[in-house]
């Protein structure tokens, strides 16, 4: 089996490394020749992918910006063919599955939306592992939800990996929650480390702190991407997010104890009702 992998950085660096411990060929591209030639060094890529090897694959992973990503979809659309199976991994699905559900029904080959939920606050190859995807949700964005002859193909496609579940949405579905539960997260690491304390809070933070600052290391350029790409969702978000502040900051301007402890034990009730 012969998977190809378009950009080596965390996410197909990782790619790239679980399906070749599985025994895959893995055929891979990146536009940092320094980059490929490390995925190479470290047994992770077989050999580039060209032209040429395209159609021959059985799987393809585009693991660019959606911008790119894009590009690259509609570069080489002429080339797919019908054996390989094209999955992108971008972090939003909207604009990513537009361009490639008409790009595939044009061209006639096969099309999915994805997005492996795993990752670390750091980017790039050298923080590539095998194991990043072990245990974690995947989600698929398919043209057709009834066919289920094209989701069994793609679980066993991306078994390799190694994903923990597999969930099949539609593209607005899947940005309207990724708002919340991701892109939301870094707006609001990257807001409170601003703090002018932080600064100053050697010897005074923990687990909060480090839970609270750990996305703020995120890639400016990918993530300014991916947060215009979901805007409409991610306004609403944080719109959402400070009317819920506010309400504590109000509390706090009144020194009302009795609504600081009824906010607090909405939270903790939210947050045992979102666990089950």
């Amino acid at each position: 089996m012969t998977v190809g992998i378009v950009g080596l950085g965390l996410i197909g660096g990782s790619f790239a490394k679980a399906y070749s411990a599985a025994g895959w060929t893995v055929l891979g591209l990146d536009r940092d020749e320094r980059t490929f030639g490390f995925a190479s060094l470290s047994g992770a890529v077989s050999r580039p992918l060209t032209d040429a090897d395209i159609p021959s694959c059985d799987l393809i992973l585009v693991c660019l910006y959606r911008g790119a990503a894009a590009a690259f979809i509609e570069e080489k659309a002429p080339l797919f063919g019908s054996r390989p199976l094209v999955i992108d991994c971008c972090g939003t699905k909207r604009l990513i599955t537009e361009t490639g559900f008409r790009a595939a029904k044009e061209y006639g080959f096969t099309y999915l939306g994805g997005h492996p939920m795993a990752g670390t606050q750091y980017s790039g190859f050298k923080y590539s592992r095998a194991n990043l995807f072990s245990g974690a949700p995947m989600v698929i964005v398919p043209p057709d939800f009834g066919d289920i002859a094209l989701l069994g193909r793609a679980k066993e496609l991306l078994a390799p990996a190694g994903f923990g579940s597999i969930t099949v949405s539609d593209a607005a579905r899947h940005d309207r929650m990724i708002a919340f539960t991701s892109a939301l997260a870094h707006v609001v690491s990257s807001a409170y480390i601003k703090s002018p304390t932080s600064a100053d809070r050697k010897g005074y933070s923990a687990g909060s702190y480090r839970d609270m600052t750990r996305v703020a290391y995120m890639n400016p350029d990918m993530w300014s991407e991916l947060f215009l790409d979901n805007s409409d969702n991610l306004i609403n978000e944080i719109d959402c997010l400070i009317d819920n502040l506010s309400a504590y900051r109000d509390a706090l301007k009144a020194g009302d104890r009795e609504e600081l402890r009824r906010l607090i034990a909405e939270g903790k009730a939210k947050k045992e009702e979102a666990d089950r």
